[in-house]
Formats: C-alpha cells, structure tokens, sequence
C-alpha cells in the first residue's frame, strides 16, 4: 500500500478487518517493521482521535513520530502555479511537502474543505499536490471528501461486534446540527459499507431528508430511503452523522422534525448499536439517552480507531 486515501486504495478490506483484529490482539508483535523509520503527522484542522490513535498506532509498530499543525505552527501554504507570492502566502505547497518528504518515510495529512466551491473542494488538488510533491507514502488523516481510517475503524467495529450471523443491517442517519459540516464522513462510510455490502458483508441502508443527498459516486447500490422511521426498521446498527447539502454546496436546508435518535426511536430497530465518529453534539444530534445507554458504540468505536491506523501503517511499512 503505498497510499491511503479511500478504500480504493484497499485491495481486500475483509483481511484489513482481521488485520487490525489481529493487531488488538497482540499489538507489539511488529515493531521490527517500524524501527528507524519516521511518521509525519501533517493537520491543517483540529483533531483528537486521529491525532492519539495514529501516533499511538506508529508507535506501537517502532515508528518515531513527529507533528506538525500547520495552521498553527507552519507558514501559510501557496497551493497554486504560475502565481506571484506577493500576497499572505508564505511557502509553496511544492517545497513544503517536498521538505516534510525528506524527513519522513510516511507522511499523513489532514485538510477539510471550505465548504465553498464544489468542484475545488471535490477535485482534491491540496491534497493530490501533497502526495506529488513529498514521494513518500502518505495516509490521509481526512480530506475535503473523506475520512477513510474513520471508516476502516467503523467497519471493523460491526464486525468484531456482530454475533448474530447472516449480514447485518445498517443504517447510516442524518441528524441534525447548528452548522454546515463537510460530507467527508459520511462520504468514506458510505463507500466503505456499499463497497462491504458489494463483498456480501452486510446490508446498507441511508436515511436523510429531501436535499440531502450525497454524490452518487459514493453510495452505489446503497438503499436510499427519506423515511427515518422506514430505515430504521430491523436495522442492527445505526450510523448517526449530520452533513451539509452536496447539491446546494455547504448549506444547511429546511427538514422536517424527528431527525434526532432517541430510545423511542431505537425501538423500531433490532435493537441496534449506535454509532458516531465523535465529536458529538448532545442532545442535537443524538440523544444523551442513547450515548449514555447499553446500545451505545462510540467509545468502543473510537478505540478501534488505534487499530485501523495500525494495519494500514503495518501494510505501508512492509512495503518500505
């Protein structure tokens, strides 16, 4: 794997499951892989479980860890050719990613989109330039399109809890929020689980009100229903994220109410797990009921963030 930045970039997610299983099982059995080589952690946007888990991953597997947060402490990026940089911008994208490429031997980055233009944010030119420009391997930490270890972590959490047999059913719902977030999220998920569901590992569902639709490009062969109470019927797990308009770029539409989980919800389902990739805003949108309750998976998921990042890494530096 000499790049991970969706779950294309995956040639057997099934064995990337039961490779990070595997990991949490005995998680220092690779150290040789990582001795000597260095990780790069590159944020240009706050983090908390991708920032720990990865680190913690690298070092679990040898690594030596550095982290740069570029919004912070790094100058500020030109991204684009055949400027003049008379303006704020300081460092051009090609020496920056060129120089962290001489430092390190796996680089991961993490940018999310400004929510304005469409087509720039969807062409993902930063963060292709980046990998250009810095020739190592590079994971993605979240992009303006998707948070691939996020989803890694989310599937194998379904699968390391699901006991019941046959596939099960899930269900990823919009809730609702204050303000425009990025598709990223529900983007990865999406492909991850229709990409999941395309191998026979479980069946999926994606409630959201009129308006809220994702690209078609991630959702193939997904169950698109705007009936919450319809998707949740005989769900086994539940996805719960809010996402801004993909049609209307970046804007929060109108919806009608009853887009929030709570326990009475959560008795349409078989009686299913919930999930959320945190942070998460109480009470908006998801309830503190179901967070607090025995059907919650979120800090059992957040966990597994640690051992999604460390099979990815494993497999990059087995390459090396």
């Amino acid at each position: 794997m000499n790049q991970f930045t969706s779950v294309n970039d995956v040639q057997d997610i099934g064995q990337l499951v039961k490779d990070a299983l595997a990991l949490k099982e005995n998680p220092y059995a690779h150290q040789h892989l990582g001795k000597n080589k260095t990780l790069g952690l590159v944020f240009l946007n706050p983090s908390l479980r991708t920032r720990l888990s990865t680190q913690k991953a690298a070092l679990n597997l040898g690594m030596n860890v550095m982290v740069m947060n570029m919004d912070k402490e790094g100058w500020a990026l030109e991204t684009q050719d055949g400027v003049v940089m008379n303006g704020t911008t300081v460092e051009h994208i090609r020496e920056a990613a060129a120089v962290m490429g001489q430092y390190c031997d796996v680089l991961g980055l993490r940018s999310f989109p400004k929510l304005l233009n469409r087509d720039e944010d969807y062409n993902e030119d930063f963060f292709n330039k980046f990998i250009k420009y810095c020739k190592v391997p590079v994971v993605s930490l979240e992009s303006a399109t998707r948070h691939p270890l996020q989803s890694l972590a989310d599937l194998v959490t379904i699968k390391e809890t699901w006991k019941a047999g046959g596939k099960p059913k899930v269900v990823m719902a919009w809730a609702p929020h204050i303000k425009a977030l990025p598709q990223a999220v529900p983007n990865s998920f999406a492909e991850w689980m229709c990409k999941a569901q395309e191998e026979g590992m479980l069946d999926f569902t994606i409630a959201q009100p009129k308006g809220y639709e994702l690209s078609e490009d991630f959702t193939p062969g997904a169950n698109i229903t705007y009936n919450l109470d319809e998707a949740l019927a005989g769900a086994d797990y539940i996805y719960v994220k809010n996402w801004s308009s993909y049609k209307e770029y970046g804007k929060v539409l109108t919806y009608p109410e009853g887009w929030m989980l709570n326990n009475d919800k959560l008795k349409e389902t078989n009686d299913a797990k919930v999930m959320h990739c945190l942070p998460v805003r109480r009470d908006l949108e998801l309830s503190s009921e179901i967070l607090d309750g025995p059907n919650s998976l979120v800090i059992h998921e957040a966990g597994n963030r640690l051992w999604a990042a460390q099979a990815v890494l494993k497999q990059m530096l087995e390459k090396l």
